[in-house]
């Protein structure tokens, strides 16, 4: 249970701190975009560090999808950490609605730090830069992670710094998903087409994941 809490608690400051960042900074200039992406990357880091020994912070359901597609956890665990990212993500969007009623300072971005599919060119554009940039992510996360190829404690970093660089590519397409729970509590408050489309968010990043597995388990293989 502690594994489930973590990452309820982990998705929930990685959703918070980061569609928060987007929020108040927006992402409309080179600094919104700089500082999003930054917030983002510095998040998976600093809780890679504090739940990483407990979960192995995925926060993430399709890092959890590649990482039992893998063989490296069951699917009953997995279907724990999805409940918890899950929930953590909607807490998350919850109190980001909350803090638009009571500062003052305004949403920038007009949708809680939502996905959206119209700068990729629509649907099946979104679909393919979630699935190529979850793609490049998730096999960071597979080979940083790795009990024999892996890069160890300084795994956090990398994978922090992945997620900055996928961050700097995609927020003005897609507003940069590669993460379903992320997506998916900011859309439940934001409704509209931030909710409509959110099915993007968790079809592009899982084929992404799926086919990162893949190609991971081809790497690795002695």
């Amino acid at each position: 249970m502690k594994k489930y809490i973590a990452e309820c608690i982990g998705t929930f400051v990685l959703t918070l701190l980061g569609c928060g960042t987007a929020m108040f900074l927006g992402c409309n200039t080179p600094a919104g975009v700089v500082g999003t992406a930054i917030a983002f990357g510095l998040t998976v880091v600093a809780m890679a560090y504090t739940i990483g020994n407990i979960s192995g912070c995925h926060i993430n359901p399709a890092i959890t999808f590649a990482v039992a597609l893998s063989g490296k956890m069951t699917w009953k665990d997995a279907c724990g950490y999805w409940c918890g990212q899950i929930i953590g993500g909607i807490i998350a969007g919850a109190i980001l609605l909350l803090l638009t009623k009571v500062v003052a300072a305004p949403d920038l971005t007009g949708g809680l730090g939502s996905n959206g599919v119209a700068n990729a060119g629509g649907v099946g554009g979104a679909l393919l830069v979630e699935c190529i940039a979850t793609f490049i992510f998730v096999l960071v996360v597979l080979g940083a992670t790795d009990e024999k190829l892996g890069a160890g404690k300084p795994a956090g970093l990398a994978i922090g710094l992945t997620l900055i660089l996928v961050h700097l590519v995609c927020i003005n397409l897609t507003g940069t998903s590669v993460n379903p729970a992320r997506s998916l509590g900011p859309a439940i408050f934001a409704g509209g087409a931030a909710l409509k489309d959110v099915w993007v968010f968790f079809v592009g990043p899982l084929v992404g994941a799926a086919l990162s597995a893949c190609v991971w388990k081809f790497l690795a293989k002695e």
